[in-house]
């Protein structure tokens, strides 16, 4: 991040839309380099490394899925689809192969500053900027101190079994981000269980019994509908 403002790589090929980001992310105080085609983004991302990725799936081109791959070779650089594909396994297979986050279109501007917002902060936290975001996270009532393995709702202990803690850390180490169930399932209980997706369901509807005021209206532990769980961090 050069003084400060970070640098946002938008590649897009629908100039109505590269015009839409550039006037509302510029407005922010965002720096904003863009590319029409897959090729030129990844030639752009390569000469001068950006803080974070704005990428569409359907480039003339190239897939973006294979610019997911490509970036992810040499970088953990944040990266955030806007597609107008809405099919499930396509937000499955962008997120699995190393995107961040994803933004069907249309869509709406605050959303997607909030996404950009939550992006950055969780690269600054895998860059040990500030430390202590590593240990600790608060937001609303909920507040999870990963050094002392406490876990506070409301001010008052919630007593986790040791699964569900595993889980909820899972979430705090990516907050924002949207996490399949087969990161979940890899990340919590191994490699060979990706498929028994029964027991991340139980899991998580036990964590929102213990956090959530309403389980059935969840505001921290949210559902992306078919691809997997979001921690909600602002």
């Amino acid at each position: 991040m050069t003084g400060g403002t970070p640098l946002i790589l938008v590649i897009e090929d629908e100039l109505s839309i590269r015009r839409f980001l550039r006037a509302s992310l510029s407005g922010e105080g965002y720096r904003l380099a863009e590319a029409e085609t897959g090729q030129q983004g990844l030639a752009m991302a390569a000469l001068q490394p950006p803080d974070l990725v704005i990428l569409d799936l359907g480039l003339p081109d190239m897939d973006g899925l294979q610019i997911i791959e490509e970036l992810r070779r040499w970088s953990q650089m944040p990266m955030i689809i806007l597609s107008a594909r809405d099919q499930e396994r396509d937000k499955v297979i962008a997120l699995d192969r190393g995107a961040d986050d994803y933004l069907s279109k249309p869509f709406g501007v605050d959303e997607l500053l909030a996404r950009i917002r939550v992006a950055l902060r969780h690269q600054a936290r895998l860059r040990g900027q500030p430390a202590d975001a590593v240990t600790r996270f608060s937001v609303g009532d909920l507040t999870v101190d990963l050094e002392a393995r406490r876990v506070l709702v409301r001010g008052q202990e919630a007593h986790l079994t040791p699964i569900e803690y595993r889980l909820l850390t899972t979430f705090v180490l990516h907050a924002g981000k949207v996490l399949t169930h087969r990161f979940l399932l890899k990340a919590v209980w191994g490699p060979g269980h990706t498929e028994e997706t029964h027991y991340l369901r139980v899991f998580t509807a036990n964590l929102r019994r213990k956090l959530e005021v309403d389980p059935t209206r969840p505001r921290y532990l949210l559902t992306e509908q078919g691809v997997g769980y979001r921690l909600a961090a602002e």
